[in-house]
């Protein structure tokens, strides 16, 4: 079982961490919906709250793909600020949408943000013309990302505008399929973003 899979039955939610294994019927949620170690659909043990704050706080860490030191720097950044916990929430995934590994994957220029993660490292990608190879690079409205002209020729995109015609993208970013290029035209919002988490239990994780 591949590990990937095994994450996301522990968490008891698609994480979509395949790409496009998740979406099919091979996904391992659909097929073995409970937690590894576990015989068929028995109940599994109640946790305390620690366990449940570590759950939540594990379950978003692996939706967008964050190795643990990242991902507690953004979540410290968000509390440093004392925003009431609606703002704070806001803000963190905000952030986190920002990235831009998730808007290339949100984008639909890659199946999931480890790929997504994978092409921007090896130089497929420009903002606003430039090449950007860091994944953690934050993104703001008015920038356009965009595949790279050289990277266009590449096997890896040969069947990406296919894809990107059936691609559902958030309402604050813009595509044009025919030139492998996207914008952002607003904020994310966290009703669009959809995080598989409770993000008031990570600040509590987080604040002890």
């Amino acid at each position: 079982m591949d590990s990937k899979c095994k994450i996301c039955r522990r968490a008891g939610v698609k994480l979509f961490l395949k790409g496009e294994r998740c979406f099919s019927t091979k996904c391992s949620m659909v097929r073995r919906p409970y937690a590894p170690g576990q015989k068929g659909k028995r109940r599994p043990r109640a946790l305390s709250e620690y366990g449940k704050e570590l759950r939540e706080k594990q379950k978003l860490r692996n939706w967008y793909n964050l190795r643990e030191r990242q991902f507690k720097k953004y979540v410290k950044e968000i509390l440093s600020q004392k925003q009431r916990k609606e703002d704070a929430t806001a803000l963190l995934i905000r952030k986190f949408e920002n990235r831009l590994d998730n808007v290339i994957f949100r984008l639909g220029f890659a199946p999931s943000r480890e790929q997504a993660r994978q092409l921007i490292s090896h130089r497929h990608f420009n903002v606003n013309g430039r090449l950007v190879n860091v994944p953690s690079f934050g993104v703001k409205k008015g920038d356009v990302i965009a595949v790279s002209d050289k990277s266009r020729k590449k096997v890896i995109f040969q069947n990406l505008a296919n894809s990107l015609k059936k691609h559902k993208f958030p309402s604050w970013l813009k595509l044009n399929v025919e030139e492998f290029k996207g914008e952002v035209i607003g904020q994310a919002s966290l009703e669009e973003a959809a995080p598989p988490a409770e993000i008031s239990l990570i600040f509590e994780f987080y604040s002890k």
